[in-house]
Order: structure tokens, then C-alpha cells, then sequence
């Protein structure tokens, strides 16, 4: 029996493609979960280190936050294996191939993810006619751009806050990863008063006590540079940014970034995941039993996908805007309340919200 067999359960996947073309080098796999609640949705994430099992996880994750979220669309996620900063000719030439190589697997809609963009996605749609989070300028609602996965995420913390006994008005907050996601969400937050102390990208971490003005560091990483460039701030190590205590943890780069052998680190009331997969279940399991509380990564980083589901079916921005402010805010607020009157992980209330849709949704059509 193939090794890919391991990941299979009730729920999917439903195929795993290995895909390899000699001619452009492209190394790539694509994961389509579960196709229950429609054709399924996922980014298309770039790096050297991915893998097959990465790639399986992500692709449960994006089943779980389209259920959650009740969108019509399954999960699915794509994995290509090369430097997301090559030179842009090159990375054109991979995107392009990929997307030949997806183009008959119809239940599969590309995004940008980590490593990818808007640009990228236009090259898909340019070549199969289909794709989310595409560029303004040929009708889509640039879902980095705009800060949607960050706006949601601030809509979850201003729900979550409150399980915690946490004002937002001078909230202390950390970021870890200030990319797309992370920078947005540190923006959205400073709009409420919450003030980031810390954050981390791929090149070390910044801490000030004080403050850091989100604003200035993000035309710091426009310009090509990193946050230990900042003129401000405590310069550390990348990982140090975990031990930076705070009110409000947001870890917004790869996964399994809290696992068993550093969770103890971690000095937070509250973590909300910019991230898909950031943290093993053990080290939640420990975050709970602490009294920390970790609202699931498929019910707080929503933002995104919400907003490409309404762009591919034809809505508006301010549409994407409103659709993410009311799912995230009622499932941020569902999960937590049955996980306090239930005494159960927010994690265990979430999968059982989740999938109780797919499971319905696989009962009303005929599975093969």
C-alpha cells in the first residue's frame, strides 16, 4: 500500500498529486482534501522545504476553515518546491507550468499562499482560465493587498479578548512572521489601540517596550529591508520572539511553529494564528491546560479565503469586507462560548462545528 495512505481518514483526501516536469524543473504537489461542500479552495504555497505531509495538513486545514466559514467550497492546497525569491522570469516559468499541469483537475481553485501573490495568480488564470486573489486590474480583489487575512484576524481578537479578560486599548502584541498576514494584522490592531512590543521575520526579531510603529515598519519591509533594520527597538535573534511576553500572541509564518519543546516559552493570554498549522497539537493541549487561550487557526485566519470565495463568485471589496467581519465574528464567538460552557479545548469545538458541514454535505451527494 502507497506510503500516501497514511493520511487518509473519513474526511478525504480525496487525491494526492505528485507532479514533475523535467523541462522547466518544476517540482510541485497539489492535495485536494474534501470536495463535499463544492470544488475546493487553497493557496498555492512556494518554498524549498515543503512537503507531501505539509501539503496534506494544509489542505485538511482549508476543508475545515471553508466549512467553518460556510462557504461553498471544499479544501484543497499546492505545494511547489523552489526559492520564492528566484528571479521573476524563472518563477513565471514554474508558476506557468504548474498551472498546466493542474489545468484538467477542475475541482481545485489556486490562491496566493505563502511565496505567491496576486501576480502569480494571474499567470494561473492566464493559462487554465481559473484562480483566486488576482490583481485589481483584471477584476480581482488583491486579497494581500487590501489585508484580509490581517483584518479578520483583528476581528478575532476583539471577539476572543473578551474570553479572556483582555482590553485591547494598550494590549501588548506579538508578532511573529511580518509578511502579508502579519503586517496587516499588527495594522488593524493599532487602529483598536493595541500596541506592538515585538515581532519576528525571517531574519531576526525586533522588541521595544515601548512600542514599535507598525506603520514605519511596514514601509521598512516595502523598501526590501527587514525589521532588525528598524533605527528602534532591541535587535534578537528570529526565534527569541517567542519568549517576548505579551497579552496577544500572533504567529503568522510556517508551521509547527509552537511545538512540545518550546510551547513552555511562550508568556501569552491570548493566540490567534495568522498562520495555517502553526502550532502540533500537543503543544495547544499544553497552551489549554495552562489556562492560554489559542482560538483555532481555521476559525481566525478565515479572512482570506472568505474574501477569495466572494471575488470568484463576483462580489465586491466592500462585500469581502462585510462577509469577513460577520463569519469571523460569529464563529470566533460560537467556538469559544461552547468551549467555555463545555470545558473543552476551543480546538475540539471547532473540528466538531466544521465538521458536522462536511459530513452533512457528503451525506446529501453521492461520494466516489
Amino acid at each position: 500500500m502507497s506510503e500516501v495512505f497514511r493520511f487518509a481518514d473519513h474526511l478525504g483526501p480525496a487525491k494526492i498529486v505528485e507532479i514533475y516536469e523535467p523541462s522547466t524543473g518544476l517540482k510541485a504537489v497539489l492535495v485536494v482534501d474534501n470536495v463535499a461542500c463544492g470544488p475546493s479552495i487553497g493557496g498555492v504555497r512556494m518554498a524549498p522545504d515543503v512537503s507531501t505531509e505539509e501539503c496534506v495538513r494544509l489542505a485538511r486545514a482549508m476543508t475545515l476553515k471553508n466549512a467553518a466559514a460556510a462557504l461553498p467550497h471544499g479544501g484543497g492546497k499546492s505545494v511547489i518546491f523552489a526559492d520564492p525569491g528566484t528571479e521573476r522570469a524563472d518563477k513565471e516559468r514554474l508558476i506557468r507550468a504548474f498551472a498546466c499541469a493542474i489545468g484538467d483537475i477542475a475541482d481545485y481553485i489556486p490562491g496566493p499562499d505563502m511565496g505567491t501573490d496576486e501576480a502569480c495568480m494571474a499567470w494561473v488564470k492566464d493559462e487554465i482560465g481559473r484562480a483566486a486573489g488576482l490583481p485589481r486590474e483584471i477584476g480581482g480583489i488583491p486579497l494581500d493587498e487590501i489585508g484580509a487575512t490581517g483584518f479578520g484576524l483583528s476581528v478575532c481578537v476583539d471577539v476572543a479578548r473578551k474570553f479572556c479578560g483582555l482590553k485591547l486599548e494598550g494590549a501588548k502584541v506579538v508578532v511573529q512572521g511580518f509578511g502579508s498576514v502579519g503586517k496587516h494584522a499588527a495594522r488593524f490592531l493599532a487602529k483598536k489601540g493595541a500596541v506592538m512590543i515585538g515581532v519576528a521575520d525571517s531574519k531576526g526579531a525586533l522588541w521595544d517596550p515601548d512600542g514599535i510603529d507598525v506603520e514605519k515598519l511596514i514601509e521598512l519591509k516595502g523598501a526590501g529591508q527587514s525589521v532588525i533594520d528598524s533605527p528602534t527597538g532591541s535587535k534578537l535573534e528570529r526565534d527569541a520572539a517567542i519568549d517576548i511576553e505579551c497579552d496577544i500572541w500572533i504567529p503568522a509564518a510556517r508551521p509547527d511553529a509552537i511545538r512540545e519543546d518550546n510551547v513552555d516559552r511562550l508568556k501569552a493570554k491570548l493566540v490567534v494564528p495568522g498562520a495555517n498549522i502553526p502550532m502540533t497539537a500537543e503543544a495547544e493541549a499544553v497552551l489549554h491546560k495552562r489556562g492560554v487561550l489559542a482560538v483555532p487557526d481555521f476559525i481566525a485566519n478565515a479572512g482570506g479565503v472568505i474574501c477569495a470565495a466572494v471575488e470568484y463568485h463576483g462580489g465586491t471589496q466592500a462585500l469581502a469586507f462585510q462577509a469577513i467581519e460577520e463569519k469571523i465574528r460569529r464563529n470566533t464567538e460560537l467556538c469559544l462560548r461552547h468551549a467555555a460552557e463545555s470545558r473543552q479545548a476551543p480546538r475540539a469545538t471547532a473540528l466538531a462545528m466544521a465538521e458536522r458541514r462536511v459530513l452533512k454535505a457528503m451525506d446529501n451527494r453521492r461520494w466516489s
